[in-house]
């Protein structure tokens, strides 16, 4: 492991450790008495936080009474969960049949460039967090984009240089 990773991993390793379980206790404590009470607990979580923090696991296998390798998988299996931090702006690229046709490989290499992460990576500053995704269901507007719920068709490189831009200039609090 080179240092730079050495580093990078003790710093997530960090600030993992002074997460603030004062909302993933009430989100526990809103399920706690209901039976199946797994995943809402897990999504509640990742509501409050973003994502599903490290420290939080430990929590709910503490205080459900399941072990983190269940937790774990359940985390794993169902792709609306995520162990990282994400962006405040999550932007979603269509790369299925009608998309790709229309060009959406140039309208990822475009946001690739402007924003300067790949395919399901986050800006450092948390500001994006990029994906490319098999279909939006909305064909009809390909090639096609979202950022959070905003739907943004026939996208051009131009389209990408004004979306990005516009999102630059917005505040960064939640």
């Amino acid at each position: 492991m080179s240092n730079a990773t050495a580093q990078n991993t003790a710093t997530e390793e960090k600030t993992e450790d002074v997460i603030d379980l004062t909302a993933a206790n009430a989100v526990i404590d809103k399920y706690l008495t209901l039976h199946g009470n797994l995943m809402p607990v897990l999504q509640g979580i990742q509501d409050e936080y973003g994502y599903v923090p490290k420290p939080t696991i430990d929590l709910v296998a503490e205080r459900l009474n399941v072990y983190p390798s269940q937790i774990f998988g359940v985390l794993t299996f169902y792709a609306q969960f995520h162990l990282k931090p994400r962006g405040r702006y999550i932007i979603r690229v269509c790369v299925g049949t009608a998309c790709h046709v229309q060009g959406a490989t140039r309208i990822v290499e475009t946001f690739f460039d402007k924003l300067h992460i790949g395919h399901a990576e986050t800006s450092p500053d948390l500001r994006y967090t990029f994906e490319k995704v098999a279909c939006l269901g909305a064909c009809g507007m390909a090639p096609l984009a979202m950022v959070n719920d905003s739907t943004y068709g026939a996208m051009t490189v131009q389209k990408v240089e004004a979306i990005v831009e516009d999102y630059n200039k917005r505040p960064m609090k939640k």
